[in-house]
């Protein structure tokens, strides 16, 4: 297959030729061979697949939230090609055994995938290590769905273990002792939207994300571990990872959402961590344009809506967000807000160098075909109904997002769309290619 045409990030303009699952050349000037597919993408934007480090895809034990087919549709529809799943799922991913039980379910994938392995008190890390793992977490140390919050000490014995097998350690940082008791006392109000689900991010109080994270890189530098923070959602969050030797990821609910969105969303906006002051949400943009964050990760954690209808103190924590995050990231873009290079290295350079993916993240030969093109002017409105992740519903309901025209794992078309006329989405035509995921550890 032949592209010709493509703009990248940078500002060249090129022909990219794809042989089997690979980048073959890259050249402003290439000639079609005569059984050659080609592909004319002038005045489109052409991007090395989204990696989104950071996803909860609920098989096994949790399909009526998501399936790994349902979300690995979403991810290709988003222009994600690769994923990495945490490892609270029933069972949890905590042994050798479980670990199979996962992979048997990842089957199902239609992008390539990574796998983490996850810690509780009654975790196996012989049979687990002998796996293999894309990284050691999210290691909780507050608990979140799944129930998997562990103390410190099981965290440094493991992080010892993961620092011994050369193995990362993604972490979700709150320090439970520090919130705030109080606010269960107060009158949450009705369900679902109607909710007040500002008192879910005064619960989780922002200091306990800050002292959690000076504790968890304290430990990383204490066994030699890789730590990489996940989901940080405020500004002293980010600067105390980075202060502590840490990579780190945000979230697009962070990135685009704060306690000023939780009059719409209610309980629909409850997440851990939870959603911060606009203020607080400014700072963490900025650090996000200005190279200081790692990269964007999404914590896709789907609901089913009825599970989100529940009073604050009962509805489970999480949002979707794979489909998404490369399309909200490009209309940042599209404004202004952010560079396509930088785009480029939050979702694919650096998850890619972070997590050892040596054959992904990049427009070069030899590495994966692993591609996106998007005609970077057609944004359209995001509408939950449109979304192919099994939920059906988004926090980002109404905004802007500029979505795939194609995305290519490995050679192979996982996604294509034809744009219709439209300002949303409903009469453009789509479909969905074959492609066999493989775990990026194979």
């Amino acid at each position: 297959m032949l592209i010709t045409n493509a703009d990248l990030a940078d500002g060249r303009t090129v022909d990219v030729r794809i042989s089997g699952e690979r980048i073959e050349a890259v050249d402003d000037d290439l000639d079609p061979t005569p059984d050659e597919r080609v592909t004319d993408a002038t005045d489109k934007l052409l991007l090395p697949g989204a990696i989104d480090a950071h996803v909860h895809f609920r098989e096994p034990g949790y399909s009526h939230k998501e399936t790994w087919d349902t979300a690995t549709k979403s991810a290709a529809a988003g222009g994600v090609t690769t994923v990495v799943d945490m490892p609270n799922t029933d069972p949890a991913t905590t042994s050798g055994a479980s670990f199979d039980a996962k992979a048997d379910s990842a089957e199902a994938a239609r992008v390539d995938y990574g796998i983490n392995g996850g810690v509780t008190g009654d975790w196996d890390p012989e049979s687990l290590f002998d796996q293999p793992l894309c990284a050691l977490g999210e290691v909780f140390l507050a608990d979140s769905t799944g129930d998997m919050g562990v103390a410190i000490e099981l965290f440094t014995d493991a992080t010892q273990r993961a620092a011994d097998n050369g193995v990362t350690v993604t972490v979700h940082a709150e320090d439970e002792t520090l919130f705030d008791e109080s606010t269960r006392e107060a009158d949450a109000g009705g369900v679902g939207r109607e909710a007040n689900a500002e008192l879910w991010s005064a619960y989780r109080t922002a200091e306990a994300e800050a002292t959690m994270i000076e504790r968890a890189t304290a430990v990383g530098r204490e066994t030699g571990a890789m730590i990489h923070i996940a989901h940080t959602s405020t500004p002293e969050g980010i600067d105390a990872a980075v202060a502590g030797g840490a990579t780190c990821e945000v979230c697009p609910h962070h990135l685009y959402l704060s306690t000023d969105s939780l009059d719409d969303l209610g309980t629909y906006g409850r997440m851990n961590p939870p959603l911060r002051s606009e203020k607080r949400r400014e700072a963490v943009f900025e650090r996000v344009a200005d190279g200081t964050v790692d990269m964007v990760a999404t914590d896709h954690a789907p609901h089913t809506r009825e599970e989100k209808e529940a009073g604050l103190w009962e509805a489970p924590s999480g949002v979707p967000g794979v489909e998404t995050m490369l399309p909200l990231l490009l209309e940042s873009a599209r404004q202004g807000e952010l560079g396509y290079e930088r785009v480029q290295e939050l979702v694919a350079h650096n998850p890619a160098r972070i997590f050892d993916l040596d054959s992904k993240g990049r427009i070069e030969p030899g590495y994966d075909a692993d591609l996106t093109l998007v005609d970077p002017d057609d944004a359209r409105q995001i509408h939950g109904d449109d979304t192919h992740t099994k939920c059906g519903w988004t926090p980002f309901e109404g905004r802007l997002g500029v979505f795939p025209e194609l995305t290519m794992v490995r050679g192979e078309v996982a996604y294509e769309r034809t744009p219709g006329s439209s300002e949303d989405r409903s009469d453009d035509s789509e479909r969905f290619g074959d492609v066999d995921g493989q775990n990026v550890r194979r």
